[in-house]
């Protein structure tokens, strides 16, 4: 009984711990978004609804009175979760910001809220833990599989830009220490969705060893690809339609060296259409 116990506080402890990692995990991300003063292609979605899962475990645990590790693992959560968001708001766009609130007050102010009050009123004793404790999965279970929609992604654009290997990696390793706690408390509201967790861990880490360095490989070529098909339209255009005045070049917004070459490569697509202009007129 007592080795049980002690099993049980060590992976609660080591739960907190790399809970805590994956907490500060996203820290580069925000980092980069300081850097370039832009959430670019970033959305505040998963960590408000960390923030609002956090809540919810922090609620089942003082139900529940012998879950002590998961309050304290939680009330971290929300402080950085919070700081997070703060921080997303002030360098997103109106749009972004707008869509962020909407998201606060909806599952935090609405959901939240609303689930506080029916449980409060409407269920009492180990009936209200029961309901508690299946929101607290169901959300856990939602929170695991929002990562289909990045390994999608990642798939699509051969970019591990938008799912960082160390995220990926305390995620799944936390999975397995929450899955065992959960599992030597009996309580399958925390074990249950932990299964799922390590599963779609381990296919992040996979995907991030496969694309993550089929990004350069696939850019460059692509770029001159894009030169090329661009030249021959300009040299057409300007023969057939000779008003057309200007063609733009959108950068692909991956960096800096990518802006600069496409911006070169449109002064030299006028510098041609230029010449064959001149051409065009002599020849007239």
């Amino acid at each position: 009984m007592a080795f049980h116990l002690s099993l049980t506080l060590a992976f609660g402890l080591l739960g907190n711990i790399v809970s805590f990692m994956v907490y500060l995990a996203p820290i580069p991300t925000f980092y980069k978004v300081y850097k370039r003063k832009s959430t670019e292609g970033f959305q505040s979605l998963p960590y408000v609804v960390a923030l609002f899962s956090s809540m919810l475990w922090i609620y089942y645990a003082i139900l529940k009175q012998d879950a002590t590790l998961l309050i304290t693992v939680n009330s971290v959560g929300c402080v950085i979760e919070t700081i997070y968001i703060v921080l997303f708001l002030f360098y997103a766009p109106k749009m972004s910001r707008i869509q962020t609130g909407k998201l606060l007050l909806l599952l935090i102010a609405f959901g939240y809220g609303l689930m506080l009050v029916l449980t409060i009123f409407l269920a009492k004793g180990q009936k209200r833990i029961k309901i508690v404790g299946w929101i607290c999965l169901v959300i856990n279970l939602i929170v695991f599989a929002a990562p289909l929609f990045i390994m999608r992604r990642v798939i699509r654009t051969k970019s591990v830009e938008f799912m960082p290997f160390p995220l990926s990696f305390f995620l799944t390793l936390g999975a397995v220490m929450w899955f065992f706690y959960g599992f030597l408390l009996k309580d399958y509201n925390i074990a249950l969705p932990n299964i799922l967790g390590f599963v779609f861990g381990i296919i992040q880490m996979v995907l991030y060893m496969f694309y993550k360095n089929a990004k350069k490989i696939l850019e460059e070529p692509k770029l001159q690809e894009l030169s090329d098909h661009i030249i021959d339209v300009v040299m057409l255009s300007t023969m057939v339609c000779p008003e057309l005045n200007e063609v733009v070049l959108q950068p692909n917004g991956v960096g800096d060296v990518n802006i600069i070459e496409a911006q070169n490569l449109k002064e030299k697509i006028k510098e041609t259409k230029e010449d064959m202009n001149d051409n065009i007129s002599v020849q007239v």
